[in-house]
């Protein structure tokens, strides 16, 4: 049997996206088209689906971090806000958007509220483990993406009307100065000749 730790994280919470679309209890509020993430974000998100992906991404992480409520989510989701000039600073995510996903997982069935050692919060409900481990199997069937070769960036070729001069190379200065010959004075016999006589 494959477990979730078995496959890659970004595909499998893909693929649990996909099948969270279908439960019709998890399904994004009126507000989720305009709304940030979190104060350290500065633009909402550019997915349509985001709410079905956080959805899922909360759904993994109810089942590894075991009972967890909404104050540690936060801080799972936050980041840095860029204030500019002065330093960056860490703030948490949203808390209405995590608290609505985890209602509706738990009305969904998917994780359920319990009290474990004096810990309150959600942990994964049978139901929630199944989509999760038939997610992971489904991932796991999936041919490997191939890896995008990378390109090098090469600097702009420039055309000018001008042609360009050859650059050589020379190892000492000295031999790239072309060599000039001395000046011959030559003295011009004088119209009234040579007084030195």
């Amino acid at each position: 049997m494959v477990s979730m730790n078995d496959v890659p994280v970004n595909d499998l919470i893909d693929n649990t996206a996909e099948k969270l679309k279908k439960i019709p209890e998890i399904k994004p509020l009126p507000w989720a088209t305009f709304v940030k993430t979190g104060m350290h974000k500065e633009r909402p998100p550019i997915r349509a689906d985001w709410w079905y992906v956080r959805a899922a991404a909360v759904l993994r992480s109810v089942a590894k971090l075991g009972p967890v409520g909404v104050s540690k989510l936060r801080t799972k989701y936050g980041g840095r806000k860029n204030r500019g000039h002065k330093p960056d600073k860490f703030f948490r995510g949203s808390g209405n958007i995590l608290r609505k996903i985890l209602q509706q997982l738990e009305k969904a069935q998917l994780v359920k509220k319990v009290e474990k050692g004096g810990r309150k919060g959600r942990i994964l409900a049978p139901k929630g483990a199944s989509l999760l481990s038939n997610a992971a199997f489904d991932v796991s069937k999936m041919p490997p993406k191939k890896k995008e070769e990378k390109i090098e960036a090469k600097p702009a070729h420039i055309h000018t009307h001008a042609p360009q001069e050859k650059k050589l190379e020379v190892k000492n200065p000295a031999e790239a100065m072309p060599k000039q010959e001395k000046p011959v004075h030559q003295v011009q016999p004088s119209k009234e000749g040579n007084k030195n006589e």
